[in-house]
């Protein structure tokens, strides 16, 4: 069988290697110092610091107050405000909650005032109460209307009926009846046989006109007063 020359010292190193191992625990590591950790923009590359150059101009000065600039005290106030606001706090009334609604089962809350469930506007100094310009219209409406009637009454008065008097009467119911004579004589004229569409319009023509003298002449014999309106 073959036997490697080597084997002797590939033992002896592997056993020596094993050995450093045989402990309980971690290693024994030098630790690290503290105060050598790891800062804030310690890898940056560093630039040089810059030089001042003795012949540079003296900047203006700037509103801005400088670092070392400390603002003038006045008076300090001598108020325990720890106090106060834990006196205000314990006396003070407690905050109401807001009033909400609820719409589904998931319980979804909503506030109750923008809801418009809550009567606010009845409860307004103007609620009820007519606008201006409502009345304002109605005042308008109520003068057109009087001077409405005014013009009519007008109207009226120039229209006003007057009475005939027995002259005028005699005189309106015998020209009447010598209108009706003239008609009836024209009526006695037309020849026995009317053949033609105009000889029958002019016979109806005659006989409405006469109609009507006749009625008008038994209106005026039967009432003794009789009015009239201005033209």
């Amino acid at each position: 069988r073959y036997i490697s020359t080597f084997r002797p010292s590939v033992k002896c190193e592997v056993e020596k290697n094993k050995a450093q191992w045989k402990t309980m625990g971690p290693a024994k590591v030098a630790v690290p110092s503290p105060k050598n950790f790891l800062q804030k923009h310690s890898k940056e590359p560093k630039l040089p610091a810059r030089k001042k150059e003795q012949d540079s101009k003296k900047l203006p000065a700037l509103s801005v107050p400088r670092r070392t600039d400390h603002p003038v005290m006045r008076i300090q106030s001598k108020k325990n405000f720890i106090n106060t606001n834990a006196a205000a706090a314990i006396t003070g009334l407690p905050k109401k909650p807001q009033p909400i609604y609820v719409d589904r089962r998931q319980g979804d809350k909503y506030l109750l005032e923008t809801s418009g469930l809550v009567p606010k506007y009845i409860k307004k100094k103007d609620y009820g109460v007519t606008p201006k310009y409502v009345t304002q219209r109605n005042e308008e409406m109520k003068r057109a209307q009087k001077e409405y009637e005014a013009g009519i009454l007008e109207q009226l008065k120039k229209r006003a009926m007057k009475r005939l008097s027995d002259e005028e009467r005699r005189s309106l119911l015998q020209g009447l009846k010598k209108n009706w004579e003239e008609v009836y004589r024209e009526f006695q004229c037309l020849s026995v046989e009317i053949d033609t569409i105009p000889k029958k319009l002019y016979k109806e023509k005659l006989e409405s006109q006469m109609k009507q003298l006749e009625h008008d002449i038994e209106v005026i014999e039967k009432h003794k007063v009789i009015y009239i309106a201005n033209e």
